[in-house]
């Protein structure tokens, strides 16, 4: 009861700085809202309408803006890909608390004063670098900022400066591993522990295969730059994705409407006390469920299930539902083939088509005909398995799939192309 209450006052204070945009105004007049005092129980703030990324395009750039530009000291916005960027902004008191929730969140998975921090997520415009990089200046970390890409330099640096702490994009952390063994570097020639890993869905396959390969713990961090940046929730020891205090999460069915705690849905956020750039009920499109407790890490509040997929990411093939998650499940559970696929889907009269290319390690593509026949039919039968539709596998020779340094692309849909 004591939560709750704490929790609509936070709530109500986000509303009242929301009320300040023109764009807000409307909408929450449109469902009776025009005061923070129309909000008595959790059911009146669920009337609130869901914000989406195309409600922050629409209002391009500066429209969701809660403070002056004068008091704005910091710009990020995704990369604008499929139409304009999204923009947000910071405060001087924004950044604080980012960098003391990223710091708090590192603090709590063993990171610190003591540890050398290579942040290899990108730097700019997208949020990822500069929240860990601020986050381990706030814990007193010493933060390497070499951003993505450049591999070798990566390596190098990475055992030169005694790199105790990798964070970027999981795919990138296995390309890194990739990348160590073609250099005959060993694992025992590093003093990587620990692994901060996000900006994309990664199965636990994924996890156990990053661990043997680099040698460290991997931990999972969750976040998005319309709420705040990476830091929204960090995975603790116990294997809990905890959700920070200062974000207030539900899950809500394919109607938008809330599903019992424990259940699967889109997770939906609200941010506290941020001042430039607050967002109510924003649709994250990431799937997951939510449980609320004290954790035996010490914990006590909002802990998610980490992302199982993306609704983007969902593919309908033939009236099924699948994601790359599901296909990346299936190839880890198979000896003999490196973890780098692409689903490549395309529309064959008037059905469509998904096939999976897959590579095999250097091993396993010297074996005989039979075997790698033998290798592809059992991979198509576990795929079929775990997702429940039939594909075709195409396994293709070791390196011949593009590695990404940033997020990877995982998908080829032909179909609108």
């Amino acid at each position: 009861m004591v939560y709750e209450e704490k929790l609509l006052e936070s709530l109500r204070q986000t509303v009242e700085r929301i009320l300040k945009i023109p764009y807000y105004q409307q909408k929450l007049k449109q469902v009776g809202i025009r005061e923070t005092g129309n909000i008595q129980a959790l059911k009146d703030f669920q009337r609130i309408p869901l914000t989406s990324k195309e409600d922050l395009r629409e209002n391009y750039p500066f429209g969701l803006f809660a403070e002056p530009m004068e008091r704005i000291v910091r710009i990020h916005a995704s990369s604008g890909t499929t139409g304009k960027p999204t923009v947000v902004g910071y405060t001087q008191k924004d950044i604080k608390l980012w960098a003391k929730i990223v710091a708090n969140s590192l603090k709590r998975v063993g990171i610190t004063q003591s540890d050398v921090v290579q942040v290899a997520y990108g730097y700019g415009l997208f949020t990822g670098g500069m929240g860990l990089h601020y986050g381990c200046e706030e814990l007193g970390a010493l933060v390497i900022p070499i951003s993505g890409g450049n591999t070798s330099r990566q390596l190098m640096l990475m055992r030169d400066f005694g790199t105790t702490v990798l964070a970027c994009t999981p795919s990138y952390a296995l390309y890194l591993a990739e990348s160590m063994e073609e250099a005959g570097i060993f694992r025992d020639e590093l003093k990587l522990r620990i692994g901060i890993f996000g900006a994309e869905p990664w199965t636990e396959g994924m996890r156990e295969e990053i661990e043997a390969r680099l040698g460290l713990r991997a931990y999972d961090i969750y976040g998005l730059s319309e709420i705040m940046g990476p830091g929204v929730a960090m995975e603790c020891p116990e294997g809990r994705l905890h959700i920070d205090e200062h974000f207030y999460p539900e899950v809500l069915n394919e109607s938008g409407l809330p599903v019992e705690e424990g259940q699967s849905g889109e997770l939906v956020l609200t941010s506290l006390e941020k001042e430039a750039f607050p967002v109510l009920r924003y649709r994250t499109k990431d799937l997951t469920t939510i449980h609320y407790g004290r954790c035996s890490c010490g914990h006590e509040g909002w802990s998610m299930n980490r992302v199982s997929a993306r609704v983007d990411d969902m593919l309908i093939i033939r009236g099924v539902n699948i994601f790359p998650s599901q296909v990346e499940e299936a190839i880890l559970s198979v000896g003999g083939i490196e973890p780098h696929y692409l689903l490549v889907v395309e529309r064959v009269g008037n059905l469509d088509q998904l096939e999976v290319w897959v590579e095999v390690n250097a091993q396993t593509f010297f074996d005989e005909v039979r075997q790698l026949e033998q290798l592809q039919q059992a991979l198509q039968k576990r795929i079929e398995e775990i997702a429940g539709i039939s594909v075709k596998v195409k396994l293709v020779e070791p390196k011949s799939i593009p590695r990404s340094e940033g997020k990877a692309k995982r998908v080829l849909d032909k179909r609108k192309m």
